[in-house]
């Protein structure tokens, strides 16, 4: 009789825990980053790596675009570092069928960093009004082998795109937020440091300023150029006369060896 009084009041008390605790308790935490106090919210992209739009983590994206646009946004990651994307597309109400898209990350060479959570390509059927994408990045590491793809210390590139949409749909107008959060401290447990970060070299030569290119040529440009246009003296050339010498040479040869005397 006691044990079944003690199992009832058991039953009671876990049935009516949920009401007796306050509302902080029960509040689940969100999950993703959170926008930082004060944070200017970025209204633009790029369309290509070059045109990335820079953002740093904590600042708000909310964007208008069509559907086939890519989207391309950049940030700064130092070692020790754990990058938290997230990101969501909304929709018009009319839509043809379902969709598909996803968001790609990359660093400084270009390479497509492994998310380790994450709807990173996530489909949607025609009545769904948003979809929710997202990647986490593996920890910055402050130095990595030449061959490895582990994730180092520079510029890192967001691509946010569709890889499946049906044609009546291509151009339709869609609202994209994006929001970037960074946990960790900067202090890795790697001994190792990267000399120069990763940052994409946007200025591979010198332009010539245009007076520059309409200087007229002096005596020495215009001696550099005629000398371009007799081949450098080097071996393949050595080797391919001394080929063609001899190959004349075997050539008189076997025609006297071959040539019949005449007749008188």
């Amino acid at each position: 009789m006691r044990t079944t009084l003690t199992r009832s009041l058991a039953a009671l008390v876990a049935a009516a825990g949920p009401v007796l605790l306050p509302a902080t308790a029960l509040a689940a935490p969100t999950d993703g980053p959170s926008p930082s106090p004060g944070a200017t919210t970025v209204t633009r992209a790029g369309t290509s790596f070059l045109t990335a739009t820079t953002i740093t983590a904590g600042q708000p994206v909310r964007v208008d675009a069509s559907t086939g646009d890519y989207l391309y946004w950049s940030f700064t990651a130092e070692a020790g570092q754990v990058h938290d994307i997230a990101a969501s597309v909304s929709f018009p109400a009319d839509r043809s069928g379902a969709s598909t898209w996803t968001v790609e990350v990359f660093d400084g060479l270009r390479r497509r960093q492994a998310c380790t959570a994450g709807a990173q390509t996530p489909t949607v059927d025609k009545t769904a009004s948003e979809v929710s994408l997202g990647c986490t990045l593996r920890e910055v590491r402050p130095w990595a082998e030449p061959w490895s793809a582990d994730p180092l210390p520079g510029t890192y590139f967001i691509r946010l795109s569709v890889l499946d949409v049906p044609e009546p749909d291509l151009g339709a107008p869609i609202e994209v937020g994006l929001l970037v959060g960074a946990d960790g401290d900067g202090a890795p447990a790697d001994d190792g440091e990267l000399a120069v970060p990763l940052v994409p070299n946007t200025q591979a030569g010198a332009l010539l300023t245009d007076e520059q290119a309409a200087a007229p040529l002096d005596d020495a440009d215009e001696e550099s150029w005629f000398d371009g246009l007799l081949p450098a003296l080097g071996s393949r050339w050595i080797w391919t006369s001394i080929g063609g010498v001899l190959a004349a040479v075997a050539g008189v040869v076997g025609f006297a060896l071959t040539r019949r005397p005449r007749r008188a």
